[in-house]
């Protein structure tokens, strides 16, 4: 299955999350919200990951990988400048 990497950026009710959503290039699950509707999946699964607090009250973190729980999602939007980015610079890095 080929695959494509997409910067999203997701709101809890406590934290707005930036990170990297591994979807199929194409057809089933290669859309944001295939992968915010699979039942069959309680997790999304975020790599090259900042998390910030709404509130202000801490730094942003940044983490390698997190597995967030679907249900801990407000909203969930595509970083469209910074997706084409990091497919390009994937696609350099395996050709």
């Amino acid at each position: 299955m080929q695959l494509r990497h997409e910067r999203v950026e997701l709101e809890t009710g406590r934290h707005r999350i930036v990170g990297t959503l591994t979807l199929a290039r194409e057809g089933y699950r290669s859309r944001i919200s295939d992968m915010l509707n699979a039942t069959e999946r309680d997790f999304v699964a975020l790599t090259d990951v900042e998390i910030t607090p709404l509130d202000g009250s801490g730094a942003t973190r940044e983490h390698a990988f997190i597995a967030i729980h679907r249900s801990h999602i407000v909203y969930a939007v595509p970083l469209e400048r910074e997706a084409a980015a990091l497919e390009a610079d994937h696609a350099a890095r395996f050709a």
